[in-house]
């Protein structure tokens, strides 16, 4: 377990939401999701490509911003979503932040920081994997993006950037910055009880989507870590694209 205690801000009016996107499919259509699988969801969705800097987020986040894209203080920042495959399964590399840092100290992440001065999002991605667990950039060829995501409590653009890996990385931790580097495979995140979905609320931010003003977060427990905000979010983008399931609805049930 963490050693050290993520904080999760939960209102004192969260509730359960929604079940997982994929509760539907059978046990077989879960497995199988191996690299191929998702390089050609990626394809399909016109996503197989590098990413560069006029990506925009989804609609439903466009209509949230509310034209905070346009803000000088909105920060942009890439995160790398490495994979590789295992026994036809595919993999993905994940952090647990160390305590030391300012900010989200004991979350689970996918390495990446802000972006450099004139920097690309593949570039930003490649550097932030190197300098937090050494992930060699010659190893990682990019395969293709997310469309980015916008965190308002840190107002940060995050350009997800995926690449593939031949084998199975030998990745060492930057103890300033990562207490733990891991990696699961994308089928454990599908079996039944390791994902749930919270609505909270924030006065301050209501969600234009949902007649109660709340908004989903969508949480992993895996690998004894619980993964939530961003990343579980991105996950849930790339399990939902592998899969071929619509993605979860803002709005509330």
């Amino acid at each position: 377990m963490a050693s050290y205690p993520q904080n999760i801000p939960r209102p004192a009016d969260w509730r359960i939401g929604a079940p997982a996107p994929w509760m539907h499919l059978g046990a077989h259509e879960r497995s199988g999701l191996s690299l191929a699988r998702i390089l050609d969801a990626l394809a399909a969705a016109g996503l197989d490509r590098a990413p560069t800097s006029a990506a925009t987020p989804r609609d439903n986040d466009l209509e949230i911003l509310d034209g905070l894209l346009d803000a000088p203080e909105l920060r942009s920042s890439a995160v790398l979503l490495a994979l590789f495959e295992e026994a036809g399964e595919a993999r993905i590399v994940l952090t647990r932040r160390s305590g030391r840092l300012s900010s989200h100290r004991g979350e689970v992440s996918f390495p990446g920081g802000r972006l450099d001065e004139g920097e690309g999002p593949v570039d930003g991605a490649l550097r932030e994997a190197f300098e937090e667990v050494a992930l060699d950039p010659a190893s990682a060829t990019v395969v293709g993006h997310l469309h980015p995501i916008v965190t308002l409590a840190s107002r940060s653009l995050i350009n997800p950037v995926i690449a593939s890996l031949e084998a199975r990385p030998l990745l060492v931790a930057a103890p300033d910055e990562v207490e733990r580097v891991f990696d699961v495979a994308l089928r454990d995140l599908l079996v039944e009880g390791v994902f749930h979905e919270e609505r909270w609320r924030r006065p301050e931010r209501p969600s234009p989507r949902s007649n109660d003003g709340s908004f989903p977060l969508w949480f992993f427990e895996v690998a004894d870590e619980m993964i939530w905000g961003a990343t579980g979010r991105l996950l849930v983008d790339l399990l939902c694209l592998t899969l071929g399931v619509d993605l979860p609805a803002e709005s509330a049930s």
